[in-house]
């Protein structure tokens, strides 16, 4: 679970602070666009959620948080397999594994993903997914 957070003051923001923002909103939801507000020292410090994985996240001990000073987005994905191949659509992105294809959406969101015995070849047109396997199947994927 993870959170980028963007303050909506100005304000340099040490990175223990961060402990202090998850000790105040532990408990809450958090999705994509929220604005989440911490009461410090009786001031109102408002946050805006730039992302968020899942979509909504109930914030506990265990959610990564990470403060962004810009609406840039970066993001980076950590996987257990290594990454046979990437292909970008226009609106999604396609990570190949050894024997599994995982979809994304350009915010790095899980669309859809599936393992395929002997997995062959993986295209993309438009965005539409076509996965060649197990020597003499098509798998169509259109997310």
């Amino acid at each position: 679970m993870k959170l980028i957070l963007r303050p909506l003051f100005e304000a340099s923001l040490t990175p223990d602070f961060i402990d202090v923002i998850k000790a105040k909103l532990k408990g809450k939801e958090a999705r994509e666009g929220d604005i989440l507000e911490i009461d410090l020292l009786g001031k109102p410090l408002k946050f805006k959620v730039t992302y968020a994985e899942p979509k909504v996240v109930r914030i506990t001990d265990l959610t990564v948080i990470e403060l962004s000073e810009k609406e840039i987005f970066s993001i980076s994905l950590e996987f257990e397999k290594d990454i046979k191949d990437v292909i970008t659509g226009e609106d999604i992105i396609v990570v190949v594994f050894e024997d599994e294809v995982l979809i994304l959406n350009h915010k790095g969101h899980k669309i859809f993903n599936q393992k395929f015995e002997k997995l062959k070849e993986v295209r993309l047109t438009k965005d539409i997914v076509l996965v060649v396997h197990d020597e003499n199947k098509l798998t169509i994927i259109q997310p």
